[in-house]
């Protein structure tokens, strides 16, 4: 059993896909329309047929209750992990990444928390036993 894909709900389609490949620097993996409905997917450079992350459009009002709950609590809506955080907020922040912690030493890791620009906290990782 494999994970193929999982979700994220964004406010803002075309914004999100900007923020997800221009500063987070995933790729564009898929993009299909009907009609009002859009699927959009991006993935890692590093594994493009690996898992794919759905940025669907946050229209579903409990989806939408969910989503702002977390981002009130200060809970990351997606984790990913990095080689060197510190590095990783060194290339954000010229790009416009809104850091809400930056990296942060912590019991077993380095974490940093970035604000997506859609609606949600992003939260990336460095395991000690990844280093």
């Amino acid at each position: 059993m494999k994970i193929k894909l999982t979700s994220v709900y964004v406010d803002d389609q075309d914004k999100a896909l900007r923020f997800y490949t221009d500063v987070l620097g995933f790729v564009k993996k898929a993009d299909y329309s009907n009609g009002p409905y859009r699927w959009l997917t991006v993935a890692s450079p590093e594994e493009p047929d690996g898992t794919e992350l759905q940025l669907a459009l946050n229209n579903n009002p409990a989806a939408k209750a969910y989503q702002q709950a977390l981002f009130e609590q200060n809970q990351p809506a997606a984790m990913f992990y990095v080689d060197d955080v510190q590095r990783e907020y060194e290339r954000m922040q010229p790009l416009g990444a809104e850091f809400i912690m930056p990296p942060t030493k912590t019991t077993g890791s380095t974490i940093a928390m970035i604000n997506d620009t859609c609606g949600n906290r992003i939260q990336i990782v460095t395991l000690d036993r990844w280093g």
